[in-house]
């Protein structure tokens, strides 16, 4: 039965399944009725459109006079060699938000992504095919490489550029390739009608699942923030957390519950720490100046913490810090009591 209530219930609960190093299942519940599909659809539609990335804009070939000439010597014409090369991955590995970049190649040779890494860009899908040429092929070209969001079309690079010399390309700067959710039902409370939200991103390997995540709640957090100028409603959501709310979360269960390596929490053990909230509020440091705790047991807490929602020394509590220590603190108390 669905008791009344003032205010929408909080979601607590909240782990990432890195499957490979592009594919991540993010999850996050309970949600009351509704709220679930709320929240996951505009985060897909940010991680397609606001996860910066890099994409090549425009090139130059020499000898080329345009997309549908012919190259001597070279297996594929100008506009195929054009779609391969949108489909190679490119970071630029400096600070720059733009590369300009010059490749040249000679002799019979298939070439591919990884030929073209240097010390300015990496083609992140080192064994895509970009082209074929015979031993009397010359081919050099130009290559602008620019970081970027969402979809720019070759018309709006084009102007941008204004170099009668370069070939405008089509921009598809997004490192995500795939964001998919499913809305689960979830029992919370003996009540089967709450919802977990299951967000499913691949990347193309410019950046982590996790970072594009990161990167789209930075940009929901943005767009709301004009709204906060008129309500202040920021502020008050920060007023509003209590330690009935801390409850609420793993911070205040038994480290027991972490299921850890019997190394690793007897070290912990033996330190004083007896709450999942302890390591939260631990720096990295701090955690590993714990007598004992050696490298391989400070990198299963870490992974445990990540993967419940609180790495160590997360940012995530804010101004819940001190409500918590005083928890924490309340408890042990009691405890000893």
């Amino acid at each position: 039965m669905r008791n009344i209530t003032t205010s929408a219930y909080t979601p607590t609960e909240f782990t990432i399944e890195n499957i490979s190093d592009t594919v991540a299942k993010i999850s996050a519940w309970p949600f009351e009725i509704g709220y679930g599909i709320t929240l996951a659809h505009p985060l897909r539609r940010l991680l397609y459109t606001s996860t910066i990335g890099y994409a090549p804009t425009a090139i130059h070939i020499d000898g080329v006079a345009h997309e549908f000439d012919s190259m001597r010597g070279m297996l594929e014409d100008v506009a195929l060699f054009i779609i391969n090369l949108k489909k190679l991955r490119f970071k630029i590995k400096g600070e720059s938000n733009k590369e300009i970049v010059e490749f040249s190649f000679k002799g019979s040779k298939e070439i591919y992504g990884k030929d073209l890494n240097n010390d300015q860009v990496e083609v992140v899908n080192k064994d895509a095919y970009l082209a074929t040429i015979n031993e009397d092929a010359e081919l050099k070209f130009t290559l602008i490489v620019e970081k970027g969001i969402g979809y720019v079309p070759s018309e709006e690079i084009k102007e941008l550029i204004n170099d009668p010399k370069f070939i405008a390309l089509d921009a598809f700067f997004t490192p995500v390739r795939e964001a998919t959710y499913d809305i689960e039902k979830v029992l919370f409370e003996d009540n089967p009608d709450y919802e977990k939200v299951v967000l499913t991103v691949t990347t193309d390997g410019q950046i982590t699942p996790n970072e594009a995540f990161q990167n789209a709640l930075e940009a929901m957090y943005k767009q709301l923030s004009v709204f906060d100028k008129i309500t202040n409603v920021r502020s008050v959501i920060k007023n509003q957390a209590t330690s009935n709310e801390l409850e609420n979360t793993k911070l205040l269960q038994n480290i027991t519950d972490l299921n850890l390596s019997a190394r690793s929490y007897n070290c912990l053990e033996k330190a004083g720490v007896v709450y999942i909230g302890e390591l939260a509020l631990m720096s990295v440091s701090e955690l590993a100046g714990l007598k004992n705790l050696g490298k391989k047991s400070l990198d299963e807490i870490k992974n445990i913490m990540e993967s419940i929602g609180f790495p160590v020394g997360t940012s995530k509590l804010s101004d819940n810090k001190e409500i918590l220590k005083n928890k924490i603190a309340e408890l042990k108390a009691q405890n000893e009591g």
